[in-house]
């Protein structure tokens, strides 16, 4: 008799939807996987507002969310956006007690993810459209610039090049990126109970990611 696998719940809020197609390609992926001990349901939403997306839950049991963001540069702007995600996010607390607000950000973007599935991207970019040669070089493409890139059929088509073993590799690569950061010297800001580099790159997506595999005991 075959064994009925379980179902893991994850809970997310993304601000577009190139991170909404990567998470329902893995979902599906580890869905498929013969190998996987659990199956995965991802409760994802499009939202830029952390609180919102809280507000929006019909939830009674103790859920962690997990909110994907950018830190898009250092200028005045995009600093006071990132800081006002972090200020909603730690809002939900004294709302709905709950739900704990995690923080899988990217800096510059989520893009640096995507590259690590296939490459090493250890450098200092300037600005996030710098982003289109390592994708290229990456995914063997030739994509002109990264909103090109990010056109639904062309992202997708990358997705298709990627397996879990890519995955894998991902977690490993951002893992050492945060590890040479640490070693750099470079301080670990902290705010409203969240942390990040300002340095890039950085990021924290795969905290989640490396859950949700060795959850279903696939790394």
């Amino acid at each position: 008799m075959i064994k009925c696998k379980s179902t893991l719940k994850y809970y997310f809020s993304v601000e577009g939807e190139t991170e909404q197609w990567y998470l329902e390609w893995l979902q599906n992926q580890i869905n498929n996987a013969p190998e996987a001990a659990s199956k995965v349901s991802f409760n994802k939403q499009i939202q830029k507002d952390p609180l919102r997306r809280a507000k929006s839950l019909a939830i009674t049991d103790k859920v962690e969310i997990w909110h994907l963001s950018d830190y898009e540069s250092s200028e005045e702007v995009h600093v006071k956006q990132f800081k006002e995600t972090m200020d909603r996010m730690a809002a939900t607390k004294s709302l709905k007690k709950q739900i704990t607000y995690r923080f899988g950000y990217s800096n510059f973007t989520f893009d640096l993810w995507i590259i690590l599935h296939k490459m090493d991207c250890r450098g200092s970019f300037l600005h996030r459209k710098q982003y289109i040669t390592p994708i290229n070089n990456a995914y063997n493409e030739n994509f002109e610039n990264m909103e090109d890139f990010k056109r639904e059929a062309n992202f997708k088509r990358c997705l298709k090049k990627l397996t879990l073993r890519d995955v894998i590799e991902a977690v490993k690569r951002a893992k050492a990126i945060m590890e040479i950061n640490k070693q750099n010297g470079y301080t670990l800001h902290q705010y409203r109970g969240y942390s990040y580099y300002k340095e890039n790159p950085s990021l924290m997506i795969w905290e989640i990611i490396e859950k949700i595999l060795k959850d279903c005991q696939l790394m």
